[in-house]
């Protein structure tokens, strides 16, 4: 396994490739869930890079830029254990070398101000800029994301879309703790008693999925998700049932829909989500 710690040695190690590349980005403190990624990539290409890169550019003022678990040599561990081909570990100056304030960005419209996006403004100009970088850099045929990030990932999907990259994205679904918790990097930051407090999201996912399977309206679903949160002790950012396919308000006509929760756990905030099929319960 190559490890390529700036776009110079980046560059020259992608000249020498054959056939198909695989991209994974991650910003690093690797589990379960990303590994999956990998796994997933290994399937659809003959090379994979994974990126490991917090990015400084998605986070807000007040955010845990500065805590975020940075665990490298682990993460290399792991990923060599796997067979992955090369670790792509770039500095902040290799990314924005103008400084961020000068840093060319990309946006798209309406689905980054929503949800999460209302909530953390800026956030996924940060997401989109950054990835549609590690696009140009690596030059990947596919590129592998998790379905626990929903809307950053139909950012992306809308972002390749728009700019005509020639790009795969492939959405993996969720992976989850045996309480239903989804893995996060940021899980680390729970107490023991918080993980089992945590799992109460997934449990008002599926009960959300079953009340509107039997009949109940959005709207009711809805409420009666955010006084199972509330009551659990959560500080409730969003509870929300959407279009799945373009994140929009649900209606009485859409047949698949996507409910979503963002909350803090203490200081920890924790999303997740389940698509829910009404044709299909």
């Amino acid at each position: 396994m190559r490890l390529l710690k700036n776009l110079a040695n980046l560059r020259q190690w992608r000249g020498q490739q054959q056939g198909s590349v695989a991209l994974v980005p991650t910003m690093g403190n690797l589990h379960e869930g990303h590994l999956t990624l990998v796994k997933r990539a290994q399937q659809h290409a003959d090379v994979v890079v994974v990126s490991i890169f917090v990015n400084p550019m998605q986070f807000g003022a007040n955010e845990d830029l500065d805590s975020y678990p940075r665990t490298l040599e682990q993460d290399c561990r792991a990923l060599e254990a796997l067979g992955v081909n090369a670790v792509f570990t770039p500095q902040v100056e290799d990314m924005y070398p103008r400084g961020m304030d000068q840093q060319t960005r990309i946006e798209v419209p309406g689905i980054s101000d929503i949800l999460c996006g209302a909530n953390r403004p800026g956030h996924f100009v940060g997401v989109a800029t950054v990835v549609c970088k590690l696009f140009n850099m690596v030059q990947p045929q596919f590129a592998v994301f998790g379905e626990k990030d929903f809307q950053q990932l139909q950012v992306i999907r809308l972002m390749t879309q728009d700019l005509s990259l020639p790009i795969d994205i492939i959405g993996v679904p969720t992976a989850r703790a045996e309480t239903g918790l989804a893995l996060s990097s940021r899980n680390v930051y729970l107490s023991e008693s918080q993980r089992e407090q945590a799992a109460v999201i997934y449990r008002t996912l599926a009960g959300i999925a079953e009340k509107i399977n039997a009949g109940t309206s959005v709207e009711a679903a809805r409420q009666w998700a955010v006084t199972e949160l509330e009551t659990a002790g959560f500080a409730i950012d969003y509870v929300e049932i959407r279009n799945a396919n373009d994140l929009q308000p649900a209606s009485a006509t859409s047949g698949r829909l996507v409910a979503l929760i963002a909350a803090k756990l203490g200081s920890t905030r924790l999303i997740d989500n389940l698509v829910i099929n009404k044709d299909h319960p």
